[in-house]
């Protein structure tokens, strides 16, 4: 399988002008790409123009959305619904990111029925999940994380997933944007824990686990060198063309040194 690059772009940038420049960017890179697979995350407001102007269904890229609400439609103001972001062309939902849940105090509940719509759409979610640095360093690493995936993953079957597909993506939130690095090592053992509570407490066997930790051009292929860790969630560094570049180029050659 290849291997998954998530960009990210959070709440970047502040035009569409810039956003279909980045975009267009990329797009000339198109033909370059063949061994891995690309999704770029841009804010709700550019979903549709982007994904009209570069003929998101004839791409390789294909088009994700941040976030979602739980519900397909009904009085809740400033939300968007999973249903409109299928119709607008959307294929994947990243959901309960750090920053939400830390900055809007999103709860595993309410992940768990963002989850389950997503699902219920036919979307595929790449469903966050990382511990901090005080609970890193207390040693609750492991359970953090299989606290929060019972938990996000508790009203979905292990059949509607196996439909529609999973993706969960580690981010030590100690590690994004404060210049400490996980080391890849270490990275690599949670998602084995990630692989293992999927594989036994939910039945689930083909999901597709990515990193999440500030990924930069320097230090993607350490991470993604590991056959375990399929992808990577890319946030500040997929905002800098030429690094996100750099990132696709390495991860595709040696996606290609691999199957050679």
């Amino acid at each position: 399988m290849k291997k998954l690059i998530i960009a990210n772009w959070k709440m970047n940038p502040v035009s569409l002008k810039e956003a279909e420049s980045f975009f267009s960017f990329f797009k000339k890179e198109e033909k370059n790409i063949k061994n891995v697979e690309v999704v770029i995350c841009p804010p709700f407001v550019y979903i549709e123009s982007l994904a009209k102007r570069f003929k998101i269904q004839d791409s390789r890229f294909k088009i994700g959305s941040q976030d979602c609400f739980w519900e397909n439609q009904g009085a809740y103001t400033g939300e968007i619904s999973p249903l409109m972001l299928k119709n607008l062309g959307v294929e994947y939902v990243i959901v309960g990111h750090s920053e939400r849940r830390n900055y809007l105090g999103e709860t595993d509940e309410i992940i768990s029925k963002k989850i389950k719509s997503v699902f219920e759409n036919g979307l595929i979610p790449v469903l966050c999940v990382g511990e901090t640095l005080e609970q890193k360093e207390k040693g609750l690493a492991e359970e953090i994380v299989r606290k929060q995936l019972e938990k996000d993953l508790k009203n979905v079957s292990s059949f509607m997933i196996q439909d529609s597909r999973l993706i969960v993506a580690y981010e030590p939130i100690w590690a994004i944007g404060t210049g400490n690095d996980c080391q890849p090592k270490d990275a690599l053992e949670i998602i084995k824990h990630i692989k293992n509570i999927l594989d036994s407490r939910f039945k689930i066997h083909d999901s597709r686990l990515l990193y999440g930790g500030s990924v930069d051009p320097g230090d993607a292929t350490n991470y993604l060198k590991y056959p375990e860790i399929e992808g990577a969630l890319v946030g500040g560094a997929s905002l800098k063309t030429e690094e996100f570049k750099k990132i696709i180029n390495e991860v595709s050659k040696s996606a290609k040194t691999e199957s050679a």
